[in-house]
């Protein structure tokens, strides 16, 4: 645990000072989110009022009965002072559970759309918001932050409104039955105050460093207690590193929640111990005043009273700040993932694309992964192996300076046309950017100068949905969902027929496995599909593409990790697939790149050539060094496949 908690000790002092910005502006957003429950936050101050005034009663009811009913031998005041006393709870009881409705129904209502919002706004995010951001920050955003924001609209908010109405209702009564005892109670007042400003601070920063942490542990939990996560650490024996890892970030939590409970404890019992001298002073100095014939033992009775109903509220509202700036710390970290950018934005004068005929330009097409931010920034970041947590540095450029231009830049100047119907096979060394052509075209990135246009129409002016729908991408690395084999494939189109789907198997060939299973098309795949092999996986996302049936089809076609039945199965799904559709390809088989009408050929981010196997060979180049190392060497049974 010890090298964690350095890093951690570390940013702590980096963060010592900062205090939350409780702006204008931030609760003007914070009331954005509760406006939509305003007559039922209208509705919770009422039950607060009445509560608060019942409750107020109490205290006189008492020093009416010892004042006059007891002595007065006045029975049916008696018997009316002690119904009064047993319908007051009981009144309260039942606007009570009024009031915990009504909060109930504005606190979820509150998450509700906090969720919405934010689970919103991550789908909207690009592909590089996902490369850069860890999927336990996210659950923390859309949970753990969720919930403490709705402690604030409800908890926090309902306390304060309830303690101030207490506070100003006692303090008003008390001032009418004595008002040198009034101000002798409020001496201790500053004691509340200073408390609350030397240690309040504390506590929030000790609540914003608690939900870091928090984050950083389930961030560790998402990254290892996946399929592949797990699969990884089993294969490399790190199960006992991981464990330590994990239970390094837990003891860090635990540290956190234990000083956290000292400090408040500290809080509370200086809060405590002011209280005790105030109310030591009163009566003390009210026995006097009854000894001297002042005011009466109801009068006392009741005023000691009404002193424990100021002293819990006020001991609350001198701690308000710091509950509420612990509480709108939540929003302010749900507000920095409402407030990052959307870098894939649809135009508001996009149109659908209709009609697809499926040509594609690359015009001049420069992007880089490293030219904006993206990730979550206020959440520490570490080294998922290191030794030692660094922050992750980030920024414009980040990475690059001193790395060279072939790093910075993914794709330079890339200019290319595929005709409709035409297959293209992009081939090239690893890191080439070939991948990142594939994804310029469905708009997983935008370039970051140039164009790409599908039948001369910008795909930045085109509407994202329409995009989709048009355009079929099969990815080396496949995902399915942990749901039927039918819940796979209808992904692509749920309102496809049961026909339609099992036409589209067979075109992958993966029908007849499909129909072996005891449960068929309603076999559960699991965890990222893990229960099937790789090559059924594959087959499986074949089908779902072919089963949207999109004008346009990008394809992964690596398949060196398979069986040869596998790989020449999903070769004649490939081949059914790709027949009368645009198609451009990551190939790596002789077989492909020879039916390719046209070869691009990627290096270092640029295109280096372009023209058929046989004028590729011709030039002498890169192309050629590649079929001398990786393509000649096949069986003249893959080149027929």
């Amino acid at each position: 645990m010890g090298h964690f908690g350095g890093g951690w000790f570390a940013y702590l002092r980096q963060e010592k000072g900062k205090k939350p910005q409780i702006t204008r502006e931030l609760l003007w957003r914070v009331w954005e989110f509760a406006r939509p429950f305003r007559w039922r936050v209208l509705g919770l101050l009422v039950t607060v009022l009445l509560i608060t005034g019942f409750t107020l009663l109490n205290p006189l009811i008492i020093r009416d009965l010892i004042d006059n009913a007891i002595p007065n031998q006045d029975t049916t005041r008696l018997n009316w002072l002690a119904l009064a006393l047993l319908s007051i709870p009981i009144v309260n009881g039942g606007i009570g559970v009024f009031q915990r409705r009504l909060g109930a129904s504005i606190g979820e209502g509150v998450i509700f759309d906090l969720r919405s919002a934010l689970y919103t706004h991550m789908q909207s995010m690009s592909l590089r918001f996902f490369t850069q951001t860890r999927t336990g920050e996210l659950m923390s955003r859309l949970n753990n932050d969720v919930v403490g924001a709705q402690s604030a609209v409800t908890s926090t908010f309902t306390n304060i409104v309830t303690n101030l109405v207490t506070v100003i209702g006692t303090l008003a009564i008390m001032f009418t039955l004595e008002a040198r005892l009034t101000l002798v109670s409020l001496i201790v007042l500053p004691v509340f105050i200073i408390l609350a400003r030397r240690i309040g601070d504390r506590l929030r920063e000790l609540r914003r460093t608690s939900m870091e942490y928090n984050a950083e542990m389930n961030a560790v939990m998402n990254e290892t207690l996946n399929v592949s996560g797990a699969l990884l650490v089993k294969l490399f024996g790190r199960g006992r590193d991981e464990q330590q890892r994990f239970r390094g970030y837990a003891w860090d939590v635990r540290n956190i929640g234990v000083e956290s409970a000292v400090v408040g404890h500290w809080f509370f019992m200086g809060l405590g111990i002011a209280t005790a001298v105030g109310t030591a002073l009163i009566y003390w100095l009210g026995g006097n005043f009854v000894i001297d014939g002042e005011f009466s033992i109801g009068t006392i009775v009741a005023f000691g009273a009404y002193l424990r109903q100021l002293y819990g509220p006020l001991t609350s509202l001198t701690n308000t700040p710091v509950e509420f700036a612990q509480s709108l710390v939540s929003f302010e970290r749900v507000f920095e993932v409402l407030d990052l950018p959307v870098e894939i934005i649809e135009s508001p004068d996009a149109k659908p694309l209709s009609q697809v005929n499926g040509k594609i330009e690359f015009q001049n097409v420069t992007f880089s992964y490293q030219d904006r931010e993206s990730g979550l920034k206020a959440v520490t970041r570490f080294s998922f192996w290191g030794n030692n947590p660094d922050l992750v540095k980030r920024g414009k450029g980040d990475g690059a300076e001193g790395e060279g231009e072939a790093f910075r830049w993914a794709l330079k100047d890339i200019q290319f046309t595929i005709e409709p119907g035409e297959l293209v096979a992009l081939v090239g060394p690893s890191g080439a950017g070939k991948s990142t052509i594939t994804y310029m075209i469905p708009r997983l990135y935008d370039p970051t100068e140039g164009c790409v246009a599908i039948d001369d129409q910008d795909i930045r002016q085109v509407t994202l949905d329409s995009l989709a729908e048009n355009i079929g991408m099969v990815t080396q690395e496949t995902f399915l969902t942990y749901d039927t084999i039918r819940a796979n494939l209808l992904y692509a189109r749920p309102e496809a027929s049961e026909s339609e789907m099992i036409e589209a198997a067979k075109a992958a060939n993966i029908h007849e496995f499909i129909a072996d299973l005891s449960e068929g098309y309603d076999t559960v795949v699991g965890e990222r599909g893990y229960r099937l092999s790789g090559g059924e996986r594959q087959r499986i996302a074949i089908a779902r593409v072919i089963l949207k049936n999109p004008r346009i089809l990008v394809l992964d076609e690596a398949t060196s990790s398979l069986d040869s039945l596998s790989e020449a199965l999903i070769q004649q799904a490939l081949q059914r697939v790709m027949k009368g559709r645009t198609s451009i390809v990551i190939a790596h088989r002789l077989s492909t790149i020879l039916a390719a009408d046209k070869i691009l050929v990627m290096s270092q981010g640029q295109l280096v050539e372009a023209g058929t196997h046989h004028e590729l060979l011709k030039q002498d180049g890169l192309y050629r060094t590649l079929y001398e190392t990786q393509f000649q060497h096949v069986t003249d049974q893959e080149v027929t496949d």
